[in-house]
Formats: C-alpha cells, sequence, structure tokens
C-alpha cells in the first residue's frame, strides 16, 4: 500500500506541473481565424500538426469522416477530399471531446476565445499524460521493484521532455499510452506465456501504429521475439501477429478503398520523405533537418494534382530520385538526421526549430537541460542491466530506442520523435539513480541490480 500512496502522490504531482503549463503558458486568446492559414500566431494556437488533430477532430465530431480538416476554410463550398495525414487514433481520441463541448450542458465550456476547442483538446492531453506517468511508475517497479518504480514515475512527472507534449494537441501523448502499453504486456506474456497475454500484445502493438505509423515495427522487435521465447511458439506468434493485423485492418482496408493510389496507415510518408531528401537538409546548416522550402523542390505549392495519395507517390518518387543521386552523402545526412533526434548534433537549433510546433524556446531549453543527465543515467542503467544478464528486460526497454533511431535514420531528426523513447529512459535512468543512492548508504564496491516486481 505504500507504493501505491507514494505513486498517487507523483502522479498528483505530475498532473499539477501539466496542468500549470496549460494554464499558464497557453492561456491567452487565439484570433478566430487562427487556422494557421492566415498568418503566424502565438504558440498559444493550433500550430503545425497539431492544426491537423485539432480540426480532423472537429471535422470526425461533426460527422464528415477522415477528410482534409481545413478544405472548407481553403475551398469554400467544395466537399472536402478524404484525407490521411497521419494515423487515426489520436484524432479518435479526442473527437469524442469536440462532439461534447458543441452540445448542452458542455458547449457553455468551450467560449470563443480559442479556436476549434484547442484548449479542451489540451487539457484531454493533460489527463492522457498523466495516465502515462502512472504507467511509467509501475513498468518501473516491475523492471526494478517499488523504489525504481518511484523514481521513474518521478522523472516522467516533471520532465519537459515528457509533459510538453501533454499541453500540445499532437500524437505523442496518445503514443505514449500505447508505447509504455505494450512494453508491461510484454513483460506480462513473457512472465507468464500464454495464448490471450500474446494476442493481448499483439493488439496493443497494433494500437501504436495507429498512433504513430513507425511503432509498425513494435511487431517484429518486440511481439515476435517475445512470442518466440515462450513456450508454446508458433500459438504465441500467431496470436500476436494476428492481433495486430486485426487491429491495423480496418483502417488499412479504409484507406485502400477511397484513395486512387494504395495507403496504408498514413499519406504523409511522401511529404516525409521530399522534405528530407533535397539541398537544404543535405547541405549546410539544416544537414538532418526537413525543408518546406519550395525554389529546392523540396515540396510543391500548390502540391501535385491529385489526392493525398497520389501527392504523396509524386513526393516519394522525387526523393527516390534525390537520394539516389546523392547516395555519397547519405552516411553524414543519416548521422545527422540521428544525431538532431538525440540532441547529439546541432542540439540548438531545435530552439527555434520546435517553434514552429507551439514549443516555447524555454521548454526546449528547459528540455535539452534535463535530458542529458537523464541520458546518461538511462545509459548506465542498461549496462547494469545487461552485467546482470536481465537482457531480455533490457531488449524490452530499448525497443522503443531502435524504433525511434530507425525511423529517424529514414526521415529526419526531430527531438519530438524521440518521445516514445522517454519512458524507456525514466526506467533505465531510474535504476541507475536507485543503484547509485543504495551504493552510497552500504559504501560497498558490490551492488545489485533491484529485483523487479510481480504484478
Amino acid at each position: 500500500m505504500k507504493f501505491w500512496r507514494l505513486l498517487l502522490v507523483v502522479v498528483c504531482v505530475g498532473f499539477g506541473v501539466r496542468v500549470a503549463y496549460v494554464a499558464l503558458a497557453k492561456s491567452e486568446s487565439c484570433p478566430v481565424d487562427a487556422l494557421g492559414v492566415h498568418g503566424s500566431y502565438p504558440s498559444e494556437c493550433a500550430l503545425g500538426d497539431q492544426l491537423y488533430y485539432n480540426t480532423a477532430a472537429d471535422r470526425l465530431a461533426a460527422g464528415d469522416g477522415f477528410v482534409e480538416p481545413l478544405w472548407n476554410v481553403t475551398h469554400p463550398g467544395e466537399p472536402s477530399p478524404p484525407a490521411a495525414d497521419h494515423p487515426p487514433l489520436t484524432v479518435l481520441v479526442l473527437a469524442p471531446v469536440s462532439w461534447l463541448v458543441e452540445r448542452p450542458p458542455l458547449a457553455w465550456i468551450a467560449g470563443d476565445d480559442l479556436d476549434a476547442n484547442v484548449r479542451e483538446h489540451r487539457y484531454t492531453m493533460v489527463l492522457l499524460g498523466t495516465g502515462v506517468v502512472l504507467l511509467i511508475g509501475l513498468l518501473g517497479r516491475r523492471v526494478g521493484g517499488d523504489a525504481v518504480g518511484l523514481v521513474a514515475a518521478g522523472i516522467a512527472a516533471v520532465s519537459p521532455n515528457i509533459w510538453v507534449n501533454d499541453g500540445l494537441v499532437m500524437s505523442e501523448t496518445v503514443t505514449n499510452l500505447t508505447v509504455v502499453g505494450a512494453l508491461l504486456l510484454a513483460f506480462a506474456a513473457y512472465d507468464r506465456p500464454s495464448t490471450r497475454r500474446f494476442a493481448a500484445l499483439g493488439a496493443m502493438c497494433g494500437l501504436a501504429a495507429l498512433a504513430r505509423a513507425e511503432l509498425l515495427l513494435f511487431v517484429p522487435l518486440l511481439a515476435v521475439p517475445i512470442a518466440w521465447k515462450a513456450r508454446a511458439r508458433w500459438p504465441a506468434l500467431g496470436a500476436a501477429v494476428g492481433a495486430s493485423v486485426l487491429v491495423v485492418a480496418p483502417w488499412v482496408v479504409y484507406n485502400l478503398s477511397r484513395f486512387d493510389e494504395p495507403v496504408f496507415l498514413s499519406t504523409n510518408d511522401g511529404l516525409a520523405l521530399s522534405g528530407s531528401n533535397c539541398d537544404p537538409v543535405y547541405y549546410g546548416a539544416g544537414t538532418g533537418l526537413t525543408s518546406f522550402d519550395t525554389t529546392a523542390r523540396c515540396v510543391d505549392v500548390p502540391p501535385p494534382p491529385g489526392d493525398q495519395s497520389d501527392v504523396a507517390k509524386v513526393y516519394r518518387s522525387r526523393a527516390f530520385d534525390y537520394a539516389r543521386d546523392h547516395l555519397g552523402r547519405a552516411p553524414v545526412v543519416t548521422l545527422a538526421r540521428v544525431g538532431r533526434t538525440w540532441s547529439l548534433f546541432r542540439p540548438l537549433d531545435m530552439v527555434d526549430f520546435n517553434t514552429g510546433e507551439g514549443r516555447e524556446r524555454w521548454v526546449t531549453r528547459l528540455g535539452l537541460a534535463f535530458f542529458y543527465p537523464t541520458l546518461v543515467a538511462a545509459a548506465a542503467g542498461a549496462v547494469l542491466l545487461w552485467m546482470r544478464r536481465r537482457r531480455a528486460a533490457l531488449w524490452v526497454l530499448l525497443v522503443p530506442v531502435v524504433t525511434v533511431t530507425v525511423a529517424s535514420a529514414f526521415t529526419y531528426g526531430q527531438t519530438r520523435f524521440r518521445a516514445a523513447a522517454e519512458p524507456s529512459l525514466a526506467v533505465l535512468a531510474a535504476i541507475a539513480g536507485v543503484m547509485l543512492v543504495r551504493g552510497l548508504r552500504s559504501r560497498s564496491s558490490s551492488v545489485s541490480v533491484p529485483e523487479p516486481a510481480r504484478v
């Protein structure tokens, strides 16, 4: 009971931090037309991908389905074409909020100060982000016991790299719920193998892919290895893979039925590849980033003709042609992409770059100051797990790290992309911290890794 009481305190602290960030840093009113199509607006408004998630949820709540959410603004009177800019899970989570705040008795809370329910969506993310803190505490407890769980939750509660996502209307918070859920289910299936547990693991991996497309890698990197180590290998493997397919299939079939070209999880791959394979991000100070430079043909304004699938096809082809023509530069660009995601290459560039997504400069600077000690401690925690031959547990925690790194190497570098790995970093750092404290107390040169709790 002591663990749960202390964890509740930590979770409450995390909730307070998130509420304070939204209430204080996101409190100013947005102009009525602050949909991002008439100029630049302060970080209180929906910027970048926030704009898509916010307005797409409103359109879905209005019964319009998954369509280009701003089409009725940029093309008044025209029917909106289908859209799959991003996988659907975040929009599905936010759509009920949009539906509720537009209807009595809750319509009064929407007001006119923030357009398109941005405020309500932000506080929804605050609640979900608080749940992430709780789950990280449980994950840490499973790996290293009560003390590790509490320290890991504490890191998650106050880390700017985690709570900043909970003040934005983007996919990272929802993603982290699925990521930590998948890691917990992986441990449960590893401890007590059963078809039902592996089916649950596979389903959660599928949900993670519906939050961010690159997390489909969780199926081969997490579900398959854990299933293969189970005693009933083939039934476990079939349950895990089958459940992940069942979760993802409805969205894939839906997309295949409504676009000109085949679309699976999203159409954003074309834009991401084209913007990250052009001169401004292969050479010079912008190496490893993404660019919307039209003169360098990173993107086109207006975009190529056709629906989103046609545009993505043109962009993919252009990106592959450019990459083939600049193969000699590929190793440098790839390293720069990964280095930017892990704040190891020109990290201060992100101070300005992140403002385009509504992240304040002070938050990015604070996040950098918090990240480096966490990274060092996490590396120490990983080494300690390896030395204690707890390599299955270590691999489970490293799967998000590997996934984030691979995705960055093939697209572009951005600190936001490592959000899925932040829970693992918190747990690994907590292991190192707890062991350091225990070592100082015992004044002994021989210190053992905390034993996991069975939950």
